[in-house]
Parts: structure tokens; C-alpha cells; sequence
């Protein structure tokens, strides 16, 4: 059994990052208390403070082993609430530009689909089964409170909306994964701290989701179809899964200002002008499950925390707060699980030393860099590919956005290269694999027939 080092940590939010990061702490203090001020459904159902939640979501192969790691019988939890599995590359088809299809291979290891709501309600189950912790929901943090000595160390959470106005609840530690962040900056200030820089990608993404039944005639070769549009000319995108219910959910997207509709009519023609007929052809006769629901993205963040020189004691910014990804690469969840197996290992390494939580944040923010690099990199490199992509462009952008495309053609001609490349996309490897040198010479190669 780890020792304990504290009486109670706070957590602020239960979404994914939250409630990952409760499973991450739950054996270092004596109690856990996660707080949402949303209401919390008791069964499978989008809530109204995620307005993202409606919209298609990803469990990345990384971020289900982090889950499984932090709550032993995940995966079956999952299976059992519904979740579809599904063989990696094989079962989805992939449309890139030049590859309609791209090759359908078993690359190795089961993913899972289903509703972002089925797995944050999974997640809370797991949660539940732990006496230490407790989930509060309908409980809106004011502000973290912070000492006036010790260097403005964070001591507790003042709530607001309750039945009791202003009640205050002591903390060793706070983790805030309220997805905003404006807690956190507000205690930096409230403390004289400097509030981090931000690297920010403007992509202006707007998309639109509904769900269908899946029909008796589905194709028989796939179970999803993701189709990429042929950037920089062609901005719109799809994904299609299949969720719990026997169901497909279809989210269209459209970069800087090419948005979908919101009505049924406006979303088919939409899915109709994408780049292959696939989906739709899927859909046009599928009967709807559920409304058109919308939701925009205006650019990706990366706070970097990790620069800051010192940082107050029992204060720990988590998932959203430090960084958030354009959600058509499925990042977010899987990085946040991620996050909370780095926490818990952080937390368990130092659990014997004489001040456990002293210098915890600058700890966790050095430790997680690599945790947030290829994602972000994946990401960022190829959000630039369009001219009106907002922030600063990588060096050298031309040659790494043909580097990569000659690493999608040679993926297509070589199985092991394309698990490499699925493995470096579901954050089983980082990007740093592919600076192998036998690997770049090949991809090298290919550029040369170009």
C-alpha cells in the first residue's frame, strides 16, 4: 500500500482530466473530493456544461492503456457498457489524399469506440468503487484560496451556489481541471506569480455532429470511415464511428470558416461535398438518431507552466488547463490519462520523502513535456498547411509537411511503417521514432520520385 501524503486533495471538474487524474491520486491522501458544477447524469447522457461532449470522441490506443493502468478492468467495463471494439487499423477506413482507400491492414491491438458520455460515465463508476473518494456534482469553485505565508501555497477551494454560501473546503493539494483555467491564473496573481506564456495555433474550426442508426445494408468492409480533405484547397472533414446502441455518430468539420450546418438537410449536403462519396452514401438513407448539434474551436493553447520559475505549493494546473488540441486528431482524453499515470508515478516516487508535495508542480510540468509533444507537434504541423492558420509557423514547414506526406506513401507500400505511424498517432510511441535514420532515409527516398 503507497503512503499517504495528505489528508485531502481537491479536485475541480469531472471530465476526463479530472476524473483521471482523482484515480491518480486516490492511494496518496486519506480522502479525494472531485467537484463539478455540472449535474452529473446517473446514466449514459451528454451533460450541458460539455458542449463538446455531443460530438465524436476517441479513445487513442495510449490513452486506453493509461485508463487500464490507473483502474485495473477497464477495458472490460467498457466492453460491458457497450463500447464497440475494433481492430486498428483494419476496421476503419482511412481516405488521404491520394489513397481512397488507404491499405486496410490489422496492425496489432483492439480500439475501442463509443460515446464520450459512455466513458466518463464508466470512468465514475471506477471512481465510485473507491471508499476515499467522493464526487460532488451542482458545486461551482469561486476560487482557490491561498496562503498569505509560504510562499502564497494553495490551502484550500471556495465554493458558490450551494446551501451554504461561500463553504470552504481545506486542500494539501487543489488540481484544478476546470478546462479553462482561470482559477489557476487567478491564484498566480492573487500570489504575485507570473502567469505562464502560451503557444497558440488559431485554426477557427467549426464542425457539426449527429447520430444514425446503422442500417441492416452497412458496408461490411468497416465499422468507421475517417476522410481527410485535400489541404491547403479543400478544408472539410468527416469521422464516423460506431458507438453503443448499434449507432454510427458523424462529426463534419470545416477549417477557417468553412462550417457545416446545423439542420439535417444542411449536414447531408455538406457530408455530400466531401472529398469521396463514402460517408455519405453510408448515411443518405440511415435513419437519425438525434438532433444536429454544432460546436466551434477557435485555436489550440499550450500554457507552458514548465517555464515559470517557481509555483505554488499544493497548486497542480491538469489536462485542458495546461493544454488544448484541435479535437479532430481525439487527443484530449487520451492525453489527460496520460497525464495521470505521470502524476501518480510522481506522486508515489516522492511519497517517502520529508515534504512530498514540495516542488510537485515543477515536477509534474518537466515530467509531462514529453506526454505533450507529439500531439502537439502532430497536430500543429499539420494545422499550418493552411495560410490563414494563426501563430507562429514551424522552421523549415515546407520540407516537413512533404516529409510527412512521403511518410504516408511509403506507410501505404509498407506494413511496418504504417503500424509505426499509427502507433506514433494512438500516442503508443512518440514522435521521436520517426528520426530514426534508416526511416528517414526511406522516407528521403520517396521524396526523390516526387
Amino acid at each position: 500500500m503507497p503512503a499517504l501524503i495528505g489528508k485531502q486533495a481537491i479536485v475541480v471538474g469531472a471530465g476526463m482530466g479530472g476524473l483521471a487524474a482523482a484515480g491518480a491520486a486516490a492511494d496518496y491522501f486519506e480522502r479525494v473530493i472531485v467537484l463539478e458544477r455540472d449535474s452529473l447524469p446517473s446514466s449514459v447522457q451528454p451533460r450541458a456544461g460539455t458542449p463538446q461532449a455531443p460530438h465524436t470522441h476517441a479513445l487513442l490506443g495510449g490513452g486506453k492503456l493509461a485508463l487500464e493502468s490507473l483502474f485495473p478492468g477497464f477495458t472490460a467495463a467498457l466492453t460491458e457498457a457497450g463500447a464497440v471494439r475494433y481492430r486498428a487499423g483494419l476496421d476503419l477506413l482511412a481516405e488521404l489524399p491520394g489513397f481512397d482507400p488507404f491499405p486496410q491492414r490489422d496492425v496489432g491491438w483492439d480500439a475501442y469506440s463509443m460515446s464520450r458520455s459512455l466513458i466518463e460515465n464508466a470512468v465514475r463508476q471506477q471512481l465510485k468503487n473507491r471508499r476515499n473518494i467522493e464526487i460532488r456534482d451542482r458545486c461551482r469553485v469561486d476560487q482557490i484560496v491561498t496562503s498569505k505565508t509560504n510562499g502564497g501555497a494553495a490551502v484550500a477551494v471556495r465554493l458558490a451556489d450551494r446551501d451554504i454560501p461561500g463553504e470552504t473546503l481545506p486542500a494539501d493539494l487543489v488540481i484544478d481541471s476546470s478546462s479553462r483555467g482561470s482559477l489557476s491564473l487567478a491564484a498566480l496573481r492573487a500570489t504575485d506569480h507570473p502567469v505562464p506564456a502560451e503557444t497558440t495555433v488559431g485554426i477557427d474550426m467549426a464542425y457539426a455532429t449527429t447520430v444514425f442508426w446503422i442500417p441492416e445494408d452497412a458496408p461490411s468492409k468497416w465499422k468507421g470511415v475517417y476522410t481527410f480533405p485535400d489541404a491547403p484547397k479543400g478544408k472539410r472533414g468527416a469521422l464516423m464511428l460506431p458507438i453503443e446502441g448499434n449507432r454510427w455518430i458523424l462529426s463534419l468539420g470545416g477549417a477557417h470558416g468553412d462550417a457545416p450546418a446545423g439542420d439535417l438537410n444542411g449536414f447531408l449536403a455538406f457530408a455530400k461535398e466531401l472529398r469521396t462519396q463514402t460517408i455519405y452514401n453510408a448515411i443518405k438513407n440511415a435513419r437519425p438518431a438525434g438532433e444536429v448539434v454544432r460546436f466551434a474551436f477557435p485555436e489550440s493553447v499550450w500554457r507552458h507552466f514548465e517555464q515559470l520559475d517557481s509555483f505554488p505549493r499544493g497548486l497542480l494546473p491538469f489536462g485542458d488547463v495546461i493544454c488544448r488540441f484541435n479535437p479532430i486528431y481525439g487527443q484530449g482524453m487520451s492525453v489527460a490519462a496520460k497525464e495521470a499515470c505521470v502524476l501518480r508515478d510522481i506522486l508515489d516516487a516522492r511519497a517517502l520523502e520529508p515534504d512530498p508535495l514540495k516542488g510537485l508542480g515543477q515536477k509534474f510540468f518537466a515530467a509531462i513535456q514529453e506526454v505533450l509533444d507529439t500531439p502537439w507537434s502532430s497536430a500543429a504541423i499539420s494545422d499550418f498547411v493552411y495560410p490563414e492558420t494563426r501563430g507562429d509557423r514551424p522552421a523549415d514547414l515546407e520540407n516537413t509537411l512533404k516529409f510527412g506526406q512521403a511518410m504516408v506513401v511509403l506507410a501505404a507500400r509498407d506494413a511496418d511503417v504504417h503500424r509505426l505511424r499509427l502507433e506514433v498517432m494512438n500516442l503508443l510511441k512518440p514522435r521521436n521514432v520517426f528520426r530514426d535514420p534508416d526511416l528517414v532515409a526511406r522516407v528521403r527516398g520517396v521524396m526523390a520520385e516526387a
